[in-house]
């Protein structure tokens, strides 16, 4: 039976001419949204190179806050919750291997594992030993699994409506399908369509020019498998656990309540008025409890 191509599984742009395209977008949203001083930073890992941005001018010998995006997304997604946070803390903000953005992918990415994996390789590179994960959706099931291999190098958990801990809902791949839709249109209506969706993205024109440029990348990624009652008892680091109260992605109510039965240490909170956009719906408010999380360990 013939192998695999090992290219395969691997995520990238579909040419180099879409590749170029993506990041002069990218490249010029740096440029723009970026406001306050940040250091560039290349790390080899055996899954290929990772870029991150390390941001703030707190104590380098303290655990750093550490942000990883959702799928498809990129360190960008935070720019605007870096400001606050960099005035405490460290903060790496990283463009995950397998997505578009800045890293590029050498080797497959095939389960939960391989995940933790990258991660723990690139902040072994960046010679962080313990670190204050914050994941969004798919960065978020990336953290928790860091968190069950990596015990001791997790000092604190933040998942923010984050994807794994139940089966997405048929509503959550409508909801998405509309987004990309509506991300498409023009300003007026997107605004219009913000309101409706609940999803702030699409305010974002800088974030969309880069959005839309990605739409030539092949993502290669494994699917966000809900998480078994044992791997959620496994994770020991106090955790934070913010969810949209609209969130199509799952049922915040329940997944409060399993999170609740099976994590040892969790604060749960249901964000009123927002759903699974809520990072970029309240940047303000997420901001201020992943700070406030971290000062307490």
């Amino acid at each position: 039976m013939a192998m695999s191509n090992p290219e395969s599984r691997i995520g990238r742009f579909r040419n180099p001419k879409a590749q170029a395209k993506f990041y002069a977008a990218y490249d010029q949203a740096c440029d723009r949204l970026w406001i306050e001083p940040r250091e560039t930073l290349d790390i080899t890992t055996r899954y290929g190179r990772t870029r991150v941005y390390r941001h703030g001018s707190a104590d380098i010998s303290a655990a750093p806050i550490v942000l990883l995006p959702g799928a498809l997304g990129n360190a960008l997604m935070w720019y605007r919750h870096v400001p606050l946070l960099g005035e405490r803390h460290t903060v790496y903000t990283l463009d995950t291997v397998g997505e578009p953005g800045r890293s590029i992918q050498r080797a497959p990415i095939q389960n939960g594992r391989d995940g933790a994996a990258w991660l723990q390789e690139t902040l072994t590179g960046l010679n962080v030993q313990r670190a204050h994960l914050v994941g969004c959706s798919y960065g978020g099931w990336l953290a928790i699994h860091h968190a069950i291999s990596a015990p001791t190098r997790t000092a604190t958990l933040c998942l923010i409506d984050p994807a794994g801990l139940a089966q997405p809902s048929a509503r959550f791949f409508a909801w998405m399908f509309a987004c990309g839709i509506a991300g498409l249109t023009p300003a007026h209506i997107r605004r219009h369509a913000a309101r409706i969706l609940g999803n702030g993205t699409l305010n974002e024109t800088e974030l969309l020019r880069v959005g839309r440029s990605a739409v030539a990348f092949v993502r290669r990624l494994p699917p966000a498998h809900v998480l078994s009652d044992d791997q959620l008892r496994a994770v020991t680091a106090p955790t934070l656990l913010l969810l949209g109260q609209h969130s199509t992605l799952h049922d915040p109510a329940k997944v409060r309540s399993r999170t609740q039965a099976l994590i040892p240490d969790v604060h749960c909170e249901i964000v009123p008025g927002t759903g699974h956009a809520l990072p970029m719906e309240r940047p303000d408010l997420t901001a201020a409890w992943i700070s406030e999380f971290a000062g307490t360990v």
